[in-house]
């Protein structure tokens, strides 16, 4: 009988991370939840205390850890790039000194060669980083992640709820390819001490690829039964669209700046061998809307 691996899941309080740590300690596995306050820890699996931007914290948390996974950034910060990058150095190292056999990322989408934006760019060095000390690296690159929780499914649920029109900037017609969160955490469940996905790198997607007004006008009509009117303008600057966000939702403004950055790259899936590794029927745009709506829903109570 296969004796399960010991994962440590960083950022286990997270968006994704608490829904990867759920996962893993269904399926039987010792989970080990990173936190840098264990003490409040109420998820599944082992708390361990541990912060990535101290690297003698880390050795106690990675001791006799199989897996990694990694599901740290700094978007709402001005110097994310360098933080993500020191971070990553550091839990590369600190891994194998470990004996760690494998780390788990989830990046983002982005052609290579392309014009990548510096949030695209700074995940794409990360990548690169934490596999520097040896410890062989699994990255999965995802384009918008859907579910209740999310940041940028925050951001568009409280622009369709909070405006009957909007005008949006020209990158609302740039072409992602959102997935459900259920469907990352499965990937990412999927990979794990898996000898076929050991050092590769993976495009995880939904099935549709649509444009960001594309997914505002759905979320919309799920939401409230009608489409929200969307006029687009030449000039808004993602400065501009950031105060624009701050003005008509709670994300703050640094980290939506971060985020609109991006969202003038095309990122779509253009390699589907994951499917081979992990096969599964990734859920379409609406019905990731739905769920996101309904979690959201039964957290309120309503």
């Amino acid at each position: 009988m296969t004796v399960p691996p010991t994962v440590l899941v960083t950022g286990a309080t997270g968006f994704v991370g608490r829904r990867v740590a759920r996962e893993l300690a269904g399926r039987g596995w010792d989970v080990r939840a990173m936190t840098r306050r264990p003490a409040s820890y109420d998820g599944p699996g082992e708390p361990v205390g541990a912060d990535v931007a101290d690297e003698a914290s880390l050795d106690a948390a990675l001791a006799g850890v199989d897996v990694a996974v990694y599901l740290v950034h700094s978007l709402d910060h001005d110097d994310y790039e360098a933080r993500d990058a020191a971070a990553a150095r550091s839990f590369g190292r600190a891994a194998a000194r470990a004996g760690v056999r494998q780390i788990v990322y989830l990046g983002g989408l982005g052609a290579e060669g392309a014009d990548l934006s510096p949030h695209l760019r700074s995940r794409r060095e990360v990548e690169g980083l934490l596999g520097e000390a040896g410890v062989p690296v699994t990255t999965l690159r995802a384009a918008i992640v859907v579910g209740h929780g999310g940041i940028s499914w925050e951001l568009t649920r409280q622009l369709v709820k909070n405006l009957p029109a909007m005008v949006v900037p020209r990158w609302t017609s740039t072409l992602t390819q959102p997935i459900a969160v259920d469907d990352v955490v499965a990937y990412l469940a999927g990979v794990i001490d898996n000898p076929d996905a050991i050092g590769q790198v993976f495009e995880i997607g939904g099935p549709e690829q649509l444009t960001y007004r594309d997914m505002l006008q759905v979320a919309s009509q799920m939401a409230s039964g009608h489409p929200v009117r969307v006029v687009q303008v030449p000039v808004l600057t993602p400065r501009l669209s950031s105060y624009w966000l701050a003005l008509v939702t709670d994300v703050d403004v640094t980290t939506g700046r971060n985020l609109i950055d991006s969202m003038s790259t095309e990122v779509v899936v253009t390699d589907d061998r994951i499917r081979d590794v992990v096969p599964l029927e990734p859920l379409p745009y609406e019905e990731a809307v739905r769920r996101a709506l309904e979690e959201r829903a039964a957290a309120l109570g309503s």
